[in-house]
């Protein structure tokens, strides 16, 4: 019996491409850089490669913040700080948020039901301020960021750390749900406890990482706790 569920944040309850993208147009305009689609797009899949050589452990968080920024401003000739593009992206980012679909009713259905966790990757500031924005610090048992964790998932370790912290915790009756299967589906692997992927978007899984149980919607989840 499931008692102890733990949630990514980032397009698993809060849609963070809207986030990234209204972000980074800000940012580049305070540059004085015009945002092109091209642009958003290509950094999009530059940070996307850099967040995946942070999870294998090839690069450290600040050369995954600064370093998107300076190879997208290398291909696009764009002469401006990578420094300076991190902390106004990160100021921007921080403010606001957009649920995904059913998320508010998923957390709602959840809570009183369950021990929530949140377990995210992302930048604690950033986070702080985006939580703090969708009210949703209330709706968790504990907030486990990876930057004061020390840890980032998918490591074995931030787990370790995040059940340690957790009076009584049962391994067996947990289960992590998340959109990303190098971070979400292998940490939960790692770490021994069930996992679900919250897939939307229907893609294929190219990967060897077999999660226990998929989704495309967050409203199948309250049913699926129930029976695994």
């Amino acid at each position: 019996m499931i008692k102890y569920v733990f949630l990514d944040l980032d397009n698993t309850l809060l849609d963070f491409n809207w986030a990234e993208r209204n972000a980074l147009s800000r940012t580049l305009e305070a540059l004085g850089v015009n945002p092109s689609e091209e642009m958003l797009d290509r950094y999009n899949v530059i940070n996307l490669s850099q967040w995946k050589r942070l999870e294998k452990g090839e690069i450290t968080r600040q050369q995954v913040k600064e370093g998107r920024y300076r190879i997208l401003f290398d291909e696009f000739n764009i002469d401006a700080s990578p420094a300076d593009a991190t902390d106004i992206y990160e100021d921007f980012l921080r403010q606001g948020h957009k649920f995904l679909e059913g998320a508010q009713s998923l957390l709602e259905s959840l809570k009183g039901k369950y021990k929530l966790y949140l377990v995210s990757n992302g930048t604690w500031r950033v986070q702080d301020g985006r939580l703090d924005s969708a009210g949703l610090k209330p709706v968790f048992d504990g907030l486990y960021i990876s930057e004061l964790v020390g840890v980032e998932k998918p490591s074995r370790l931030f787990f370790d750390k995040v059940f340690a912290d957790i009076d009584g915790f049962e391994k067996e009756n947990a289960v992590i749900i998340g959109d990303s299967l190098t971070s979400d589906i292998q940490g939960g692997i790692n770490a021994g406890i069930k996992t679900v992927w919250f897939n939307p978007g229907g893609s294929a899984n190219t990967t060897d990482i077999k999660p226990d149980y998929e989704v495309a919607l967050l409203s199948q989840l309250p049913l699926l706790l129930t029976e695994i």
